[in-house]
């Protein structure tokens, strides 16, 4: 648990922390939303579990990781964790959770269809999903360790067809947020100069993800010794939530059943 890759994102390397703050973001933005019996699809490292956990009955985390499982379960001895890959969420009944929260991790799902259908089948009548997944709008280079990525009405399109109601908004920020960003986009396009063949888009995600990592840490140190306090200044406070999703960095989607 103590290596981290830019995918994952730290709380603990500086670099990482206006990632990790616009990630925080989403369990701060779900918090008056969530209640009764929750699960988290994807809990990884378990950035939002405190947060979470005292606004509801009972939590369930989902991950693949069993190194998680067992580091999340000795933290947080009032949660529950389990190891899981999913779709479909084996031995979850049907209607069994008043809430589901899943934060980054649609991208990464093969079969995004049935894993929305899975989130719907294990909420109980009246209950809610609250997602999160980057809005390709703001994506700054091909991320290997996602499937896809979605425009707003993609997403929206697909939740539709399976919830009976979709509140689209999004998980925007101040101007210190989009000044980071922007720095970052300019400082990717450097690097990117050099695929002259486009290669990041044409070869296969595997033999991507090595360097993608390498680059990326790369660049998200230099951003940090080049704006130093505008990096670690950044806080959960700078993100917001917005109504329109294209606003957002992130799509942040609120998902119903009656």
């Amino acid at each position: 648990m103590a290596t981290y890759t830019t995918e994952i994102t730290s709380d603990k390397l500086v670099s990482d922390n206006p990632i990790h703050q616009r990630l925080l973001k989403a369990y701060i933005a779900a918090k008056p939303m969530v209640k009764g019996d929750l699960l988290e699809v994807g809990c990884g490292e378990g950035r939002g579990v405190e947060v979470l956990l005292k606004h509801v009955d009972s939590y369930l985390g989902l991950d693949k990781i069993q190194e998680v499982i067992e580091s999340l379960s000795s933290k947080y001895p009032k949660a529950l964790f389990q190891q899981a890959v999913i779709p479909p969420f084996k031995d979850i009944e049907d209607n069994s959770f008043d809430t589901v929260v899943s934060f980054q991790v649609i991208e990464h799902i093969e079969n995004d269809k049935l894993f929305l259908q899975e989130i719907y089948r294990v909420l109980r009548p009246g209950g809610k999903a609250i997602i999160s997944t980057p809005n390709i709008r703001h994506t700054l280079s091909r991320n290997p360790w996602h499937i896809r990525e979605y425009t707003a009405p993609q997403l929206q399109r697909l939740c539709e067809a399976i919830f009976d109601e979709v509140e689209t908004m999004g998980i925007g920020g101040n101007s210190k947020v989009w000044n980071y960003h922007e720095a970052n986009r300019k400082s990717v396009n450097k690097i990117m100069r050099f695929d002259i063949l486009n290669l990041q888009y044409r070869l296969p995600a595997a033999v991507l993800r090595w360097p993608y990592e390498v680059l990326n840490r790369i660049n998200r140190n230099k951003l940090h010794k080049q704006q130093g306090q505008q990096v670690t200044d950044i806080t959960e406070r700078d993100y917001q939530l917005v109504a329109h999703p294209d606003k957002g960095l992130d799509l942040f989607y609120v998902l119903k059943k009656s």
